[in-house]
C-alpha cells in the first residue's frame, strides 16, 4: 500500500513547544492530537513522532517558521480505496495540485511582499501599488484556474465516492495544519510575553 509522510512545521520545535507551556497547555494539546487521530482513523498507521533539531551535510537549517516539527504517516490509498492502478495515476495529479498551490503562494507572497515595502514609504507610488494588485489578481486568476484543471484531472480517476472523500481528506489536513500553526504562534507569543515580564 502507498503512504504519504505527513510532515508538520512550527516556528519552534516540538520540545520548545511543550517546555513553554504549562501542564494544562500540553494535556489539552495532546487531547487535539488524539481527536485528529481518531478522525484520521484506519488511515493513520503510524502516529510518528517530534523531531529534534537538525541538519545535514550542505544542508541549511531551516528558517523560523519552516522548522519540521513532527510527521505523522497517512495511508493515503487506503483512506480513499484507490486500486493500484487507480493510485498510479492519482498521484502525479495530486502532486500537480500540490505544486500549483505551492507556485501561486509563493508568486502571492513575492508580490505581497513589494505591496508591504511600498505601503511603508511615507508616500507610496500610486502607479507601483496599482501594478502590484494587478499583479496579484492575475495570480489568483491563474492559481484558481490551474487549481481547478489539478481538480478535474484528479476526479478523472476517482469515482464519485472518492472524490467525496478526498475533499474530506483535504479539509482535515488542512484544517490540523491551520491549528498547529495557530497554536504554536500562540505559545510562541505567550513566552514571549512571559520573557519581557521577567524583572
Amino acid at each position: 500500500m502507498a503512504k504519504y509522510m505527513i510532515l508538520y512545521r512550527a516556528p519552534v520545535s516540538a520540545r520548545e513547544q511543550m517546555a513553554g507551556g504549562s501542564s494544562d497547555d500540553r494535556e489539552q494539546t495532546m487531547q487535539h492530537w488524539m481527536a485528529w487521530a481518531g478522525q484520521a482513523g484506519d488511515a493513520l498507521v503510524d502516529f510518528g513522532m517530534p523531531l529534534a533539531a537538525a541538519s545535514g551535510a550542505g544542508t541549511p537549517v531551516p528558517a523560523p517558521g519552516h522548522m519540521i516539527a513532527g510527521y505523522s504517516i497517512l495511508q493515503a490509498q487506503e483512506s480513499l480505496k484507490l486500486s493500484d492502478d487507480q493510485y498510479a495515476r492519482f498521484l502525479p495529479r495530486f502532486k500537480a495540485l500540490l505544486d500549483t498551490r505551492r507556485q501561486t503562494l509563493q508568486q502571492r507572497t513575492r508580490v505581497l511582499n513589494v505591496i508591504r515595502r511600498l505601503l511603508m514609504e511615507a508616500q507610496p507610488d500610486e502607479g507601483m501599488l496599482r501594478d502590484a494588485l494587478k499583479q496579484l489578481q492575475e495570480i489568483d486568476t491563474r492559481g484558481e484556474a490551474d487549481a481547478k484543471r489539478a481538480y478535474e484531472g484528479i476526479d478523472q480517476v476517482l469515482d464519485l465516492r472518492q472524490q467525496a472523500k478526498f475533499r474530506i481528506f483535504e479539509e482535515q489536513m488542512e484544517r490540523r495544519k491551520l491549528a498547529m500553526v495557530t497554536e504554536a504562534r500562540a505559545r510562541q507569543a505567550n513566552r514571549l510575553n512571559r520573557q519581557q515580564q521577567k524583572p
